[in-house]
């Protein structure tokens, strides 16, 4: 290789590392406040509905406007519009900091996520301009697909760590230092890329799709403390399927939709986004289940729970680099298939659990299902993005990025309420044959992790019999929401299994034809 083609080449690595940095700040930022909740409340003496939106206000914004923003970007710069998102981010995050009323913090969260809108999808447009060849671009997506899995999944590890060692508002400043980097480094590194578009925006279908997603995931965020039958998410549910048919009908009518329909039947998009959804709604969920499970049953701090979910993100970064040979070899199919399967078996060994399982049983379950979420991840985002043209590159990102956010919204809302009311339906009987007080039942329907400080007014023989059944009632509304989630990516594989994908074919290979001039070695427009 000459010195021209090892520069390029190490621009090209350098512009990949810059923008998958930005996703794993935008998949901390997710979760990262999760566990410094309490540290918040007695600071700002926020209400459960402020908490409510404070945690999810972020992931609100992003699932609703990820699919418009992400068609604007094509048009208007995926460099500009990933250097603007990560700006947005960091103002928000500063606003979020120096924030004194819950009402500011809320309204940061919220700007955060439109930023985070800004960002998220032209991190993967950006590399599939940068790598144009498709087995480089697998192994671009690859990482891709692990660093932004592990943004997420680090997030109550760090939070945790932050909350013992400063405050929750450690948990915003966080993203200042590395925003400054980012920005630069972007402004120095990362080609600007865009499509010359011949018609205009189509303005009414952006806003539509954003009106009819904001309304559905607020809908499934809200469901799980409103009451899936309650007023207002019935309302919301009902505005969001009117909004996205009308998106629908304007798609079809408008000479320049922004999601042209034909897209989605398309097997290598219209399957491998489906897959994902369904993968993130069993695995977010999981998550969520997870998280209380160490420390409401377990008994760990939140800094030592997050340090337990390390075979997650492990797991799946370990899928995700085995994603590339796999697909390579065998096809986009193979590894997709096989790593829903491996989902599935993990969460039959979580189903398994017992009040005496232990920590083992549970890192048991990570690995697996980190492993094989990392090979969905990887392999079914590059079906998508292998599927678009390069000048569609931020809409095929927006599409992928969009239906994980409404899984990942709709497995926390399924699982979470499934967990909430069968513990409470099986906590109850108990305390009923203990005799135990009231107070212990109505401290279990707000939080099931305030049981345990409940428990401890009690004398010790009903103390110990309270204890023994809050965990009894957890691990049996656990083991259920496993066989549910373990049962949607079975089906899941079945289904990709019959309708995703083709065998490696030349479009599969570099071999086949000359390897384009990488975008990166040529002037920015």
């Amino acid at each position: 290789m000459t010195a021209t083609g090892r520069a390029g080449a190490a621009r090209r690595t350098g512009a990949a590392a810059v923008v998958c940095l930005g996703l794993f700040m935008l998949g901390l930022d997710l979760t990262v406040l999760n566990v410094a909740v309490p540290g918040l409340q007695g600071d700002l003496d926020t209400s459960t509905a402020q908490v409510q939106w404070i945690v999810d206000g972020y992931a609100v914004v992003l699932g609703g406007t990820v699919l418009a923003v992400g068609a604007f970007t094509d048009a208007w710069g995926r460099r500009r519009s990933f250097v603007c998102g990560v700006v947005v981010c960091a103002g928000a995050s500063l606003g979020g900091a120096l924030a004194a009323h819950p009402g500011q913090v809320i309204a940061a969260r919220c700007v955060m996520g439109a930023g985070a809108a800004l960002l998220m999808p032209a991190t993967l447009a950006v590399l599939h301009h940068l790598f144009p060849e498709p087995r480089l671009r697998g192994r671009a997506i690859a990482a891709w697909a692990a660093v932004g899995g592990m943004g997420g999944l680090c997030g109550p590890v760090i939070g945790g760590w932050l909350v013992e060692h400063s405050s929750w508002r450690a948990a915003f400043w966080i993203n200042l230092p590395p925003a400054g980097v980012l920005v630069v480094l972007a402004l120095l590194l990362v080609p600007e890329s865009r499509t010359e578009r011949r018609a205009g925006f189509d303005v009414p279908g952006a806003v539509l799709s954003a009106a009819g997603l904001l309304a559905l995931v607020w809908s499934l965020t809200e469901s799980p403390h409103r009451g899936w039958t309650g007023p207002a998410v019935l309302t919301g549910f009902a505005a969001a399927a009117l909004l996205l048919a009308a998106f629908v009908v304007r798609q079809q009518r408008t000479p320049a939709p922004m999601l042209p329909l034909s897209l989605l039947r398309v097997p290598g998009i219209g399957v491998a986004a489906a897959a994902l959804a369904l993968m993130s709604f069993a695995m977010f969920g999981a998550l969520f289940v997870l998280t209380l499970y160490l420390q409401g049953v377990l008994g760990f701090s939140p800094w030592q729970a997050g340090l337990r979910t390390l075979p997650l993100p492990g797991g799946l970064a370990l899928g995700a680099g085995c994603a590339v040979p796999l697909r390579n070899r065998l096809g986009g199919r193979v590894p997709v298939v096989a790593g829903l399967t491996l989902v599935s078996a993990g969460f039959a060994v979580l189903a398994t659990t017992t009040p005496d399982s232990g920590y083992p049983h549970c890192a048991a379950f990570q690995l697996a299902a980190g492993v094989g979420a990392g090979l969905v991840a990887a392999a079914a985002t590059e079906s998508v993005m292998g599927s678009v043209a390069t000048e569609r590159a931020g809409l095929g990102s927006a599409i992928n990025d969009a239906t994980r956010q409404v899984g990942s919204a709709l497995g926390v809302a399924v699982q979470g309420s499934l967990l909430a009311a069968v513990f409470t339906a099986r906590f109850r009987t108990s305390l009923t044959d203990l005799h135990a007080p009231a107070g212990v039942t109505a401290a279990a329907e707000h939080s099931m992790l305030s049981v345990p400080a409940q428990a401890r007014r009690l004398p010790p023989a009903l103390r110990d019999g309270v204890l023994s059944a809050a965990r009894g009632a957890f691990t049996d509304a656990m083991t259920l929401t496993a066989v549910v989630a373990g049962a949607v990516t079975l089906l899941t594989a079945v289904a990709a299994a019959r309708w995703l994908g083709r065998p490696p074919g030349p479009r599969d290979t570099d071999a086949a034809a000359p390897a384009p001039t990488p975008p990166a070695l040529a002037a920015d427009r």
